[in-house]
């Protein structure tokens, strides 16, 4: 073994070590964190949540099997959610280059499957070819490629983000309008965002959960110029004309875990199907630094 390789060696080591105990305390979530390790890490940046009620007729149809809708004042809720992702990281490695920052917008609902009450994405779409393609592959999430803008002036946050196929737009102003805070527990606020795990079904109709962990949102109360909205014209359904409820979010780091089956207890095989693209992702890693440490000799 020569030098730079024992550096290296020793180095991975180093940061996979600094990762043991790194996550926020887990007092509140609603059920225990996961006995395995989580794999990846982000940071949530300038996040809005607009939320709309909308009529359980209207969603329940658009759910896979396996999953129950749930409703909040005798509302289903759907929430549109523009942010930049920033960090983007597998554990004790480093940001991804061209992987690790780029803006987001989803569609989301809320259900429950096996007691667990999570996130349903209808879609979501990212200005990063290689982060959709990763996610639809990895988490089987129905990403979209998407060109996105983002500023900020003077506190307020510019956000336009189109579909590169041009079924879905999204332009909005905005910002907060006051001090962060934690929901109060049982609130509409709390209900909506304080949840800990997503569901996604592959291209074969299994159902997946992924778990995700970080502290208690503090929200603050926000404003918002909604000037283009088409992002549930795929769904076939037009927003309700009422004013949405919103919140503002500076930033969330996140750790994320592999998607395990729902109600299955075949762990070979879904620990098999994530090592298999692990694989190709260290792979990739190894190839990089490989290049790199040619330069360096």
């Amino acid at each position: 073994m020569n030098v730079r390789s024992a550096v290296r060696r020793i180095a991975g080591s180093a940061a996979a070590v600094a990762e043991l105990g790194s996550l926020p305390s887990a007092a509140h979530r609603p059920w225990p964190l996961p006995a395995r390790p989580w794999v990846m890490a982000q940071t949530w940046n300038r996040l809005l949540f607009a939320h709309w009620p909308v009529a359980r007729e209207t969603l329940r149809p658009l759910l896979p099997p396996g999953l129950d809708l749930q409703t909040f004042g005798g509302h289903a809720w759907l929430g549109i959610t523009p942010f930049v992702l920033t960090g983007l990281r597998l554990r004790a490695g480093p940001a991804i280059p061209g992987l690790s920052n780029f803006p987001e917008i989803n569609v989301r609902t809320y259900v429950t499957a096996g007691g667990k009450p999570g996130v349903y994405f209808f879609s979501l779409d990212a200005d990063s070819t290689l982060a959709v393609s990763a996610a639809r592959v990895l988490y089987s999430l129905p990403y979209f490629r998407a060109r996105a803008d983002v500023g900020v002036d003077a506190g307020v946050v510019t956000y336009t983000s189109v579909r590169t196929d041009g079924t879905a737009q999204f332009s909005a102003l905005y910002r907060p309008t006051g001090e962060a805070t934690r929901a109060s527990a049982g609130s509409l606020t709390a209900w909506l965002t304080e949840r800990y795990c997503l569901y996604a079904v592959d291209g074969r109709g299994i159902l997946y959960r992924t778990e995700i962990h970080h502290p208690p949102w503090r929200l603050r109360p926000a404003s918002a110029d909604i000037r283009r909205n088409t992002m549930t014209m795929p769904l076939d359904f037009a927003l309700p004309d009422v004013t949405p409820l919103l919140h503002f979010a500076d930033r969330l780091h996140v750790h994320v875990w592999a998607p395990e089956k729902v109600h299955s207890t075949d762990s070979i095989r879904r620990h098999v199907r994530w090592r298999s693209a692990a694989s190709v992702a260290a792979i990739g890693g190894a190839v990089v630094l490989a290049r790199w440490a040619r330069r360096m000799d």
